[in-house]
């Protein structure tokens, strides 16, 4: 990459953040009593703390700097006390006040990366740090708040924990992590501005000893609350073979990743450290850090390139408080800020590297699609629901129940449903890709054909990199809808396997009977019904792009008709269910849908009929 040559790069944070973190904390040479600042019991003495934290002189704002200095020397001889401590005495006298936090493990780990003295694992330790410690504040939060806040900054600064912890104590921890005027070293390290170098390991020593500070605060405030803190549950990802794409890292992809890590000018220099430690990490099945190291750098080797193709280099740097950083959001964004195109996304669009050890996984990076976007979960939901769909079994049964169905036929509401669904079949159904045909009846569109119409559908490639929040909101939507008809869907499968079942045993009594019988009636109707919403869904996904330019209003309108048929499907489950088994009623809502889902279908407003114009109108220029 020739446009990232220049002079060597020796820093990422800005001059006033350097100097924030790298100096002022530095500045104070007097010596600190660590018998004032935690007992020989491990207690912390939060005053000795929070006595060096400095406010403006109106009382009400930080004085973030001369907090920094006056908390130097505090952090070193907190530094110099954890460095005296055995492996057994730390986690003697310590480890009682970290199990607040769940993660007992990660601080003895920590503990030895400061034993180590190697600058980059301490870097990662305090990344490790910093997320556990917002997540279990988060927990915290919970005992008073309701919903717990997105941003860190939001979560220190709120008067729950202030009310468990005191103001003064989450005044310390808005210095160390919690504002970008202060030390901020959370999103310096994890938005990969801090090189190794740039992160004092005193500050790390702080944080460990401040966390458990807090779980000594936090016992007592249980005590006296007599409450007890609940721990949220982490996310598992479940659908692990979506992600399974590429080819596993052998040796000899590794020993040419190291080739290629000295060589490459997408790396910075100061930041190799961390990319070798990645590729150790790697080797020791340690994939959570290895992928927190390549994720910051990934971010890190972006900007840098975002930096120099957008002409922009002040964009490398951190930023003072009162200008945004430059992160993920800006460098993969299709504008900049001052309205021209971002230049990065074109500049990748050519490969970058050429060594033959990957060259596979350069061409399967080329051509993945997203495997995490909603887009492709609600293609793959569509599908799913759809092969449920046609496991509603087909028995064989007295001839009462067919009776029954015959019955159903003279239903003047199941006969306009039925005409209804037709309608709007071959409404859909022209504007299926290369489709020209129209449906005569519902045999015209047999179950044998569901798979192959949503499977195609669901094969179109959705653009995920620039997806505005109006897209989002939709698929939102429309992944609502498909996840209410595959729950109604479920339970119909289990309703119709018991109640034959229970049949064919004659167990059921006289009532039991007649309702099993509007069963059978009703999911002749409901099965076709759920097709037509999930060949809506799969049309609309097609075409979701195009709901950017639809007007303010139209949005709203469009939004509202699709939360109609969220609410339909919301009912259907509610009355499909074993508990409630309301088959009659299926038939009303079914209905009343269908009208509105034809009304609307007649006003062209569906994502789908403007997609067509637009086609159209190209194809007549």
């Amino acid at each position: 990459m020739e446009i990232l040559t220049g002079d060597p790069i020796t820093t990422c944070l800005s001059p006033l953040v350097h100097d924030m973190i790298c100096n002022v904390g530095f500045e104070l040479r007097e010596i600190c009593d660590i018998n004032s600042i935690v007992t020989q019991n491990g207690e912390v003495c939060w005053k000795a703390i929070t006595d060096c934290v400095s406010y403006a002189e109106s009382g009400q704002s930080l004085d973030y700097r001369t907090s920094v200095q006056r908390l130097g020397p505090v952090c070193e001889a907190i530094h110099l006390h954890i460095l005296s401590l055995t492996r057994v005495q730390f986690e003697i006298q310590y480890s009682p006040w970290f199990q607040w936090t769940t993660n007992l493990e990660l601080f003895l780990e920590i503990f030895d990366a400061l034993e180590s003295l190697q600058s980059a694992a301490i870097s990662l330790s305090v990344m490790k740090l910093a997320s556990c410690l917002e997540r279990a504040l988060g927990d915290v939060f919970l005992l008073i708040g309701r919903e717990c806040p997105f941003l860190l900054r939001d979560l220190i600064a709120s008067a729950e924990l202030a009310q468990v912890f005191g103001h003064a104590v989450m005044d310390v921890l808005k210095v160390f992590m919690g504002s970008p005027q202060g030390l901020n070293l959370r999103n310096v390290l994890w938005h990969g501005f801090a090189s190794p170098q740039d992160i004092p390991p005193k500050y790390c020593s702080a944080m460990l000893l401040l966390t458990a500070g807090l779980g000594q605060l936090l016992k007592s405030y249980l005590h006296q609350a007599n409450v007890t803190l609940a721990h949220r549950p982490f996310v598992a990802l479940t659908n692990l073979e979506d992600v399974t794409l590429f080819p596993g890292v052998t040796s000899e992809v590794l020993s040419a990743l190291e080739t290629v890590m000295m060589k490459s000018t997408f790396l910075l220099k100061i930041m190799l450290p961390y990319w070798e430690m990645a590729v150790t990490k790697f080797k020791l099945h340690r994939f959570a850090d290895c992928t927190m190291l390549l994720l910051s750098q990934l971010e890190a080797g972006l900007r840098r390139v975002f930096a120099a193709v957008n002409k922009c280099p002040d964009r490398l740097l951190t930023a003072e408080s009162t200008i945004l950083y430059t992160t993920f959001d800006e460098i993969l964004a299709k504008y900049l800020n001052d309205g021209s195109i971002n230049q990065l996304p074109h500049f990748l669009g050519e490969p970058t590297m050429e060594e033959a050890a990957i060259h596979l996984r350069v061409s399967l990076a080329e051509g993945y699609t997203s495997r995490c976007h909603p887009a492709f979960q609600l293609q793959k939901q569509v599908l799913t629901c759809e092969k449920s769909l046609r496991m509603w079994p087909v028995l064989s049964l007295p001839e009462e129940p067919f009776q029954e169905a015959d019955r159903l036929e003279g239903n003047s509401e199941a006969c306009a449903c039925k005409s209804l669904i037709s309608k709007i079949l071959n409404e859909l159904y022209n504007h299926m890709p290369g489709s020209a045909c129209t449906l005569n009846d519902l045999d015209g569109l047999s179950q044998e054909k569901w798979p192959q119409l949503l499977g195609g559908l669901c094969s179109s490639r959705i653009r995920t990199l620039f997806c505005p929040r109006v897209v989002l909101e939709v698929l939102v939507v429309l992944r609502g809808i498909s996840s209410q008809c595959q729950r109604a869907s479920d339970q119909v499968t289990a309703s119709l396997q018991l109640r034959h079942r229970q049949w064919v045993e004659r167990r059921l009594r006289s009532r039991q009977r007649q309702n099993y019988l509007r069963m059978l009636s009703s999911v002749g109707l409901l099965s076709p019904v759920i097709f037509l919403i999930l060949l809506l869904l799969a049309l609309e996904l097609v075409s979701v792009h195009t709901v950017h330019s639809k007007s303010i209003q139209e949005r709203q309108q469009y939004l509202r008709f699709l939360k109609l048929i969220l609410q339909y499907t919301e009912n259907l489950v509610v009355y499909t269910s074993q508990e409630k088994n309301k088959w009659n009623e299926t038939i009303n809502l079914t209905h009343a849908v269908l009208l509105k889902i034809w009304t609307f279908s007649e006003k062209k407003q569906m994502l789908m009929h403007l997609a067509k114009k637009s086609t159209n109108k190209v194809g007549e220029s």
